[in-house]
């Protein structure tokens, strides 16, 4: 597992995009699959990753996730139905 932070990750994601336009495009049309070659990870099976592309009139805010687990999260936490790696994933 890696002991890069997930803000570290991004910024390889988004600076790799920056630089390599085929890239940059496999990543809007494929977001898992590029990210998942481009970092050397999986990502779990039902865990969707969206990328939106700033432009002239529009920009995107991405908000955290709120602070605490829901009862749903935390059932499945405790069942072990989650790796630390998927929690990672999902920011938590």
């Amino acid at each position: 597992m890696s002991t890069r932070t997930m803000g570290e990750l991004r910024e390889q994601v988004v600076e790799r995009a920056t630089v390599d336009e085929e890239f940059r495009a496999r990543l809007l049309a494929e977001p898992k699959a590029a990210i998942e070659e481009e970092l050397g990870v999986k990502i779990p099976d039902g865990f969707t990753v969206e990328v939106h592309e700033d432009v002239e009139d529009t920009s995107h805010l991405v908000l955290p996730p709120p602070a605490s687990l829901g009862e749903s999260e935390l059932s499945r936490a405790a069942g072990g139905l989650y790796t630390m790696e998927q929690l990672e994933w999902m920011h938590i």
